[in-house]
């Protein structure tokens, strides 16, 4: 659990990161770079002999989806939604990550379904807006389908590092990562403009951060942590970076100023509720179940 909880602060920070310096670069850009960046931290420790070929493909197409999809769908979303709509949208991840491994285990867990559904409760307490009455269904979908593919990538590398405990996840991360970035890179050929490839010294600096440290380390560690917990505590701390994000805007980015006292009760109420759901569950050790 200390591993979500350290990749959960990790990813508080990049949020304002993001949105103060990298406004201006091409999305799909940000993510092959990021991608990028975190691939050649991880390939250096690669040690494919070590997997069998079946494996091989299973781990490429989990990090193709996690976090290669992810990426596509979450910076797309951005074409048409606000992004409170973008952050009141991918609330919904917790539900996705109990509904996907208790339909992989054939199983069903009414302590992790409520648990995540404590978790999207205090997320939307924190993000509580009126939604507007344009059209924001196609931003929406795609929100969900980064959910999803987030959701989906966490429990299928967990269930396949539990019947491969003899492998350590650095040997086989790199996989992942590459696996994402030909799904940005891909994408970025496709749909990104050639006059958006500009970027200057700060934003490099920003990306080879966000890349190294939030993408690969924070990757790395989420990943590792999912092994670690169970589908419960795992379901809840996709939701845990939201009060923390918070806080991080208000104290880091200098948005205290600006806050009303009934932001600040949401914040109070809303990060116990996710703090209470990681609690439930936190008590069960981690099993492929």
């Amino acid at each position: 659990m200390i591993y979500l909880a350290l990749v959960s602060l990790i990813w508080a920070f990049s949020f304002g990161l993001v949105g103060n310096v990298l406004s201006e670069v091409d999305s799909f850009l940000v993510s092959t770079l990021r991608l990028g960046c975190a691939s050649l931290l991880f390939l250096p420790f690669l040690r494919p002999g070590k997997i069998l070929k079946s494996d091989l493909r299973v781990l490429f197409f989990c990090g193709f989806v996690q976090f290669g999809l992810m990426y596509v769908c979450y910076m797309q979303a951005f074409r048409y939604l606000a992004s409170h709509q973008v952050a009141i949208f991918s609330i919904l991840t917790p539900l996705y990550v109990v509904l996907i491994h208790d339909l992989r285990q054939r199983a069903f867990s009414k302590r992790y379904l409520f648990s995540a559904i404590l978790s999207v409760l205090g997320a939307a307490i924190l993000k509580a807006k009126e939604l507007p009455s344009g059209d924001f269904w196609t931003g929406f979908v795609l929100m969900q389908c980064a959910g999803i593919s987030f959701a989906y990538g966490q429990v299928r590398y967990r269930e396949w590092k539990f019947l491969n405990e003899r492998i350590h996840d650095r040997e086989v991360f790199g996989l992942l990562v590459l696996g994402g970035c030909v799904c940005a890179t891909t994408v970025m050929l496709f749909l990104s403009e050639r006059n958006a490839f500009s970027i200057n010294a700060s934003e490099l600096q920003a990306i080879l951060y966000l890349g190294l440290v939030a993408s690969g380390l924070g990757f790395f560690l989420w990943n590792k942590g999912a092994t670690k917990s169970n589908a419960g505590v795992l379901a809840a701390f996709n939701n845990a970076v939201v009060p923390l994000a918070v806080l991080c805007s208000l104290f880091v980015f200098g948005e205290i100023v600006e806050i009303q006292r009934n932001q600040m009760i949401r914040l109070l109420l809303g990060g116990s509720t996710i703090a209470f759901s990681v609690w439930l569950t936190s008590s069960k050790k981690a099993s492929p179940k």
